[in-house]
């Protein structure tokens, strides 16, 4: 079923995946961008997508492009230590915009509210934040839950643990990439020696657009989507090397140094209460919808490697 897509953070990380996979299936799209010059630079001039530079805060500008939409992607991110000031009010006027035309909205959930925690994470798990990030988040399910149930509009969560993928840029992943594409040492956080789950973006787009094209659904659908456990860093680090002809190393920063760091920089510090996450392997279990889509194929990890080094050595 084709719509019309507002998308809210299409420069960021799977606000770009899932931009760049509706535009692949000639939906029509409008994003809301801060810079209409980087939103340029990563997308190609289509006649299918409307670029409006503007801030999502503006709640007259966010409503009157909402209005046309009956699909909303909310994909706004801020830096970690503005989190608290701004992602519950955004949340809010994204929620209000949507319930103009009783639009669908799309949000890429996290593992952040269940804190370290032994057991595989299912959509049926009821989280118990313990950090602030994670007690945030789970408000901002909460008011996405809150306005499913008033009947403002249908909320799609799709729950991922940490991804990667093309124009993926945050300070975890960055540093792989763009290491291994230099030719330079991939960089992890404090052990390399533990497994850990990861998305690729492109994948959770696919399923983002399957979500979307569902013709019955709840108005309040939840899926986890854990894409592949990798059993060491180490040894994704020999997967990465090998398709990008970059050294075979980690380098593994230690927790004195993320301490040390915190200190000058914001975004270091509140990272602090994440430690855990780099400590332990935190899992989603994604049974319920690999059943749901049997005839879902994850992108090879060697081909989606070599996306992935191909467009940090173009863009970075």
């Amino acid at each position: 079923m084709q719509g019309n897509y507002l998308i809210l953070g299409s420069t960021g990380s799977i606000g770009y995946a899932f931009t760049t996979a509706l535009l692949a299936k000639h939906e029509s799209v409008t994003i809301l961008v801060r810079s209409k010059k980087k939103a340029l630079k990563l997308f190609d001039n289509s006649a299918i997508l409307h670029i409006v530079e503007g801030d999502v805060r503006n709640r007259d500008l966010l409503n009157t492009l909402a209005s046309e939409a009956n699909y909303i992607f909310h994909g706004i991110n801020y830096p970690y230590h503005k989190w608290d000031m701004f992602m519950e009010p955004v949340t809010g006027n994204v929620i209000d915009a949507a319930s103009q035309n009783n639009s669908i909205l799309i949000f890429p959930g996290n593992i952040y509210s269940f804190g370290n925690v032994d057991e595989e994470i299912k959509e049926t798990t009821v989280p118990v934040p313990v950090t602030k990030k994670g007690k945030l988040r789970w408000r901002l399910i909460q008011l996405l839950k809150n306005a499913a149930d008033e009947g403002k509009c249908k909320i799609i969560i799709l729950r991922l643990p940490d991804f990667w993928g093309p124009n993926v840029l945050n300070g975890l992943i960055k540093p792989i990439f763009r290491n291994a594409a230099k030719n330079k040492p991939i960089e992890w956080l404090i052990d390399a020696d533990i497994p850990h789950q990861f998305v690729y973006t492109p994948d959770a787009a696919q399923l983002m657009l399957k979500l979307c094209r569902e013709t019955e659904m709840d108005n309040f659908t939840l899926y986890n989507y854990g894409g592949t456990v990798i059993t060491s860093m180490r040894s994704w680090a020999r997967e990465i090397s090998s398709v990008a002809g970059s050294p075979d190393q980690v380098k593994v920063i230690p927790k004195f140094i993320l301490q040390i760091a915190g200190i000058f920089s914001p975004v270091v510090k509140e990272l602090k209460e994440n430690f855990y996450q780099f400590e332990n392997s935190i899992i989603l279990n994604d049974e319920k919808i690999r059943a749901k889509y049997p005839d879902f194929k994850p992108t090879p990890m060697t081909e989606a490697i070599s996306e992935t080094i191909d467009w940090f050595r173009t863009n970075v």
